[in-house]
């Protein structure tokens, strides 16, 4: 059902409220000029997350309308869509639907994200579809009923949506080394879901007619200087080599056939005709520091290995947003909400704020360029002269300017003058 107006303020309200960065020990909602108290905010949205009458899906459907803004305005020839897995450790014991996920004291719930980009220059967009596993289910911003399933039918499920939701460009699937699976990689191929994985270095593909491991294939290739990069703060060079290959390889799913209780036999599959892109990492002394083996089902002639090993390059921009999630934002690993239905309603308005911030950012017009860099410096963080502007000093200049405004709006000039005239004895 769709929102009333006051719900939709009061929405509004609390994306503005969750632009505040938290620390570690004061994840709770802040008070801003309007309200009275951080308690009333707090009350606020408590009862903006238990109100029934709220859906994950109306939540989710600004998030969907910025990604295909943002794909019509800030992508050139793709929409670029990375996904991942996060696990939220929380060490509170006010939840009752947490549970153990890799072993009996990591307890929580694990986040399932995709993320916009732009193929332009990498930047975040929006993240149009996430999921929250619970111990007592999913709750998912684009499915009604969810079951469990392994991460890679679920993200199929994932891609199947956003494939369905009218991009007005092809979106290419970017995913890390957990999709390298023959079962998925084919099933992805046959509905021309086009996808970019990071594979391992003992996968068998044939290169002319050979089986061989990629590290095998990559020693046969010739490698050619691409660009400098980043590479774990410090500046690296990146050669890359392409090869047409073909994935022959049985899968292996790791699944129980019910009927048996024994694990599913290996699915022979059609060969699929891919393209290998590898990438090396050297330093200043030539040593190698890493190597990408990335396979994609991009056989256009306008895509080149630079282009694959350029967008698998701006996979990091999710475990970036991730981050503004936790350490260096929001802190929800320290939210309080009591089931895995509030705390995800409040991940989804969290998501619209970090939204807004990648927006400021995006921008390139010189007057919000400015006012980005006029929030950094409201927020007082110190900056690297290499990166003037980060997503969490824009939160925390947001946040305060936010605040400001409606110090304007609340007191008349004459009050605010007064307080001026009070603090001019102290300061």
């Amino acid at each position: 059902m769709e929102l009333d107006t006051r719900l939709i303020k009061r929405y509004q309200q609390l994306v503005r409220n969750h632009t505040h960065p938290n620390g570690y020990l004061h994840a709770g909602m802040k008070a801003t000029m309007d309200t009275k108290s951080s308690f009333a905010q707090t009350q606020a949205l408590w009862r903006f997350v238990h109100n029934d009458n709220i859906s994950y899906q109306e939540l989710s459907k600004p998030l969907l309308e910025n990604s295909l803004q943002g794909c019509r305005e800030d992508c050139t020839c793709y929409g670029l869509v990375m996904h991942d897995w996060s696990r939220l450790s929380l060490t509170h014991h006010n939840k009752q639907d947490t549970y153990a996920m890799t072993h009996n004291l990591d307890v929580g719930y694990e986040l399932q994200s995709s993320v916009l980009v732009s193929d332009i220059n990498g930047s975040p967009i929006a993240t149009p579809a996430q999921n929250l596993v619970t111990a007592n289910g999913v709750h998912s911003s684009y499915q009604d009923t969810p079951a469990k399933q392994t991460h890679l039918n679920e993200l199929t499920t994932r891609i199947e949506y956003l494939e369905q939701q009218g991009f007005d460009k092809p979106l290419i699937h970017i995913i890390d080394r957990e999709a390298d699976s023959a079962y998925h990689m084919r099933q992805w191929d046959a509905h021309d879901y086009k996808f970019i994985t990071r594979v391992k270095a003992g996968a068998y593909l044939s290169y002319e007619g050979k089986s061989q491991r990629c590290s095998q294939i990559a020693g046969q290739l010739n490698f050619s200087y691409q660009r400098q990069v980043n590479y774990k703060g410090k500046a690296a060079k990146q050669y890359i080599a392409t090869a047409k290959v073909v994935l022959t390889r049985s899968a292996k799913p790791q699944a129980i056939d019910p009927a048996t209780g024994k694990r599913i036999a290996p699915i022979k599959g059609k060969p699929l005709s891919l393209l290998l892109t590898v990438s090396r990492i050297y330093d200043d002394q030539d040593k190698r520091l890493a190597t990408w083996y990335l396979l994609s089902n991009l056989q256009e002639t306008s895509v080149k290995g630079a282009d694959i090993s350029q967008w698998y390059y701006w996979r990091w921009q999710i475990e970036s947003y991730f981050k503004l999630l936790k350490s260096a934002g929001l802190q929800l690993e320290s939210w309080l909400q009591q089931s895995g239905d509030a705390y995800f309603k409040r991940l989804l308005i969290a998501s619209q704020a970090c939204t807004l911030v990648w927006r400021i950012m995006q921008v390139s017009d010189k007057q919000s360029q400015e006012f980005a860099l006029f929030l950094v410096r409201l927020s007082g963080r110190q900056m690297k002269r290499s990166k003037p502007i980060t997503a969490p000093a824009v939160m925390a200049g947001l946040f305060q300017w936010l605040n400001f405004t409606e110090l304007v709006n609340h007191y008349p000039p004459d009050k605010l003058r007064e307080f001026a005239d009070a603090a001019s004895k102290f300061v």
